[in-house]
């Protein structure tokens, strides 16, 4: 049964860091691309930041660059999101996510899109205090 496990939700202050771990088992996740997806109250989920199979690549949301740093560790089966210099507005469920990179692309576009990952965790909660 593949599973993917987030953990590191948290409350801070703005301004503060957390950093967010998703732990897969099932399957091997070192073919994948790894994403990591949002969802605030009443607003649809959205894409944060996404890396390829090997790492060597990373796609960021505009409102998260140069603050969130995601990452990849394939011998323990696990991405994280380290998350820098947050603000209320980053508030939301955090969502880790995975699909088969069939395909090498430097095309956010191939990235972005929730609807194309296969497998997804239960979320962990992050909640910035102003």
């Amino acid at each position: 049964q593949v599973q993917l496990v987030e953990s590191g939700g948290g409350l801070v202050q703005a301004g503060g860091s957390l950093r967010l771990s998703c732990a897969a088992s099932g399957r091997t996740f070192s073919s994948d691309v790894m994403g990591w997806f949002r969802q605030a109250p009443g607003k649809e989920r959205e894409f944060v930041a996404a890396i390829t199979w090997s790492g060597g690549s990373t796609y960021y949301a505009d409102s998260v660059k140069g603050r969130f740093t995601i990452s990849r560790d394939n011998a323990k089966n696990t991405v994280y999101l380290q998350m820098n210099s947050l603000k209320p507005e980053d508030t939301a469920v955090y969502y880790c996510a995975s699909k088969r990179q069939s395909r090498i692309s430097d095309s956010r576009s191939y990235y972005t899109p929730a609807a194309t990952y296969d497998y997804w965790g239960q979320g962990t909660q992050v909640t910035v205090s102003s």
